[in-house]
């Protein structure tokens, strides 16, 4: 287990924006172990929830400019592997607008998926949901990078280690537990995705 902090951290300040954005993204990547340490457990999600609306929307219109350029290659979003495609100017707008809306529904979901974890592997001694929205929103960061063609995708591998040292320092647990809640939903994903790919190419077969 971690070492909590007492100095530093806090949630992303809202009252200095841009300072506090470049502050904090350095502060989640390069020390994540006294930025999550130093993080309230309880309180508003509206602050971590800008933050990592901020890194979607940035990953989008980044993204997007990279699409508009006819660039096609596979890379890891923040919340889902997708695959870039050409499109026209309208849609990058429209991707850059509705943005902040999937970035919400995305934070939120897989905070809950988390936080169910959390409740069946670390206890009843957990922060509360508020600790492990944290966590989801701050981990958010790996979208500032995962826009990039192949470089992109294996930087956002660093979001699993986020991810573990988040949920250890914010909810006090080990770092097995830790693990067992981050990989866990890998793990379904990764088998869901093969049993699809199996189907598909089962049904290649017949026909």
């Amino acid at each position: 287990m971690g070492v909590r902090s007492t100095s530093g951290g806090g949630d992303y300040d809202l009252s200095n924006p841009l300072a506090s954005f470049a502050d904090t993204v350095r502060r989640v990547v390069l020390q994540p172990v006294g930025f999550f340490a130093a993080l309230p457990r309880r309180g508003r999600l509206l602050t971590p929830l800008i933050f990592a609306l901020i890194c979607h929307e940035i990953y989008a219109i980044l993204g997007g400019i990279l699409r508009l350029a006819g660039v096609r290659e596979g890379f890891l979003a923040g919340y889902g592997f997708q695959m870039l495609e050409n499109e026209d100017f309208g849609e990058f707008i429209g991707s850059v607008i509705f943005a902040p809306i999937g970035g919400v529904i995305g934070v939120f979901v897989v905070a809950g998926i988390a936080h169910l974890l959390v409740r069946l592997v670390v206890g009843a001694t957990n922060s509360g949901f508020g600790a492990t929205f944290r966590v989801a929103s701050y981990i958010e960061v790996i979208s500032l990078v995962s826009w990039i063609p192949i470089i992109g995708w294996l930087l956002s591998l660093y979001g699993i280690y986020l991810a573990v040292v988040g949920i250890r320092e914010m909810h006090e647990t080990t770092t097995g537990k830790a693990v067992q809640v981050v990989v866990i939903p890998l793990i379904v994903v990764v088998v869901l995705a093969l049993l699809g790919l199996l189907v598909v190419g089962v049904r290649s077969f017949n026909l």
